[in-house]
């Protein structure tokens, strides 16, 4: 996810999700039991390998994408989490969102692979359905910590993070295990290429300029904006890393999308 700024206010006009909220409903719980099938599908030697996220290896993701799922499956997990980020990032000076993290995976350091996997299967549906839940007058809230994104700090609806990037994060950790271990993702248009054709449909917006986009791959298609723009054509999910932060860019490529 983004990182967090908490010396920083924002000046923009929170940033809202574009996809219908029965598709990003959907999309959440097909996720979360996609990224379960995937860690299910790991062996011995997969969990110990090192990850793009350079702190954590396979197993530390998975364990900070259970610890963010059952944060979103309740209310009281929520606060509680939370609540022990918060002083944690007051006291040591650092960005909430690091101190969130770093307390999903230190509070699992014990944890097996077997009970990563099992915690995934059971956070899973119930932070779907808490996601799915949320009501709107919540939903139209600001997200009370600024984000940082391409060098500036903005603010995002809980909508936004409802319904858009507590999916994109698990999908992208699911590139990550898939990049460390060698092992190929399961990906089809209709999950896959939503979730992409929605961070391009936010990314060609940061950069407002002319473009034309072809993705490879069962998540890709096609997408041109104005005239004279840069020629692109790269696999989908290699696309996605890139707007992510996970790699060297140039051009409009250099433009972050907050996953």
């Amino acid at each position: 996810m983004s990182t967090a700024m908490n010396q920083h206010t924002a000046t923009t006009t929170p940033r809202r999700g574009q996809m219908d909220r029965r598709t990003a409903m959907r999309l959440a719980a097909d996720e979360y039991d996609r990224f379960a099938t995937a860690l299910a599908a790991l062996d011995d030697a997969d969990w110990a390998k090192p990850t793009a996220c350079t702190e954590w290896d396979v197993r530390q993701v998975a364990c900070h994408t259970v610890g963010m799922a059952e944060m979103a499956g309740g209310l009281r997990e929520g606060n509680r989490q939370r609540g022990i980020a918060g002083e944690e990032a007051t006291r040591n000076g650092i960005e909430f969102i690091d101190a969130l993290t770093d307390l999903q995976v230190r509070e699992r350091a014990d944890w097996e692979p077997a009970r990563v996997v099992q915690g995934m299967r059971e956070a899973g549906p119930r932070a779907a359905r808490g996601r799915r839940r949320t009501p709107f007058f919540v939903r139209r809230r600001t997200v009370p910590v600024p984000q940082f994104v391409n060098g500036s700090p903005e603010d995002w609806t809980i909508g936004y993070m409802v319904d858009t990037i507590l999916t994109r994060d698990p999908w992208m950790h699911r590139t990550d295990l898939s990049a460390a271990t060698g092992r190929p993702m399961d990906l089809t248009p209709e999950h896959d290429g939503a979730i992409v054709a929605d961070a391009v449909a936010e990314w060609a917006e940061r950069h407002g300029r002319s473009y034309s986009l072809t993705l490879t791959g069962p998540a890709g298609g096609s997408w041109t904006t104005g005239e004279d723009g840069p020629t692109i054509e790269m696999g989908a999910i290699e696309f996605c890393r890139v707007i992510s932060g996970r790699g060297t860019t140039e051009g409009v490529l250099q433009t972050q999308v907050p996953f």
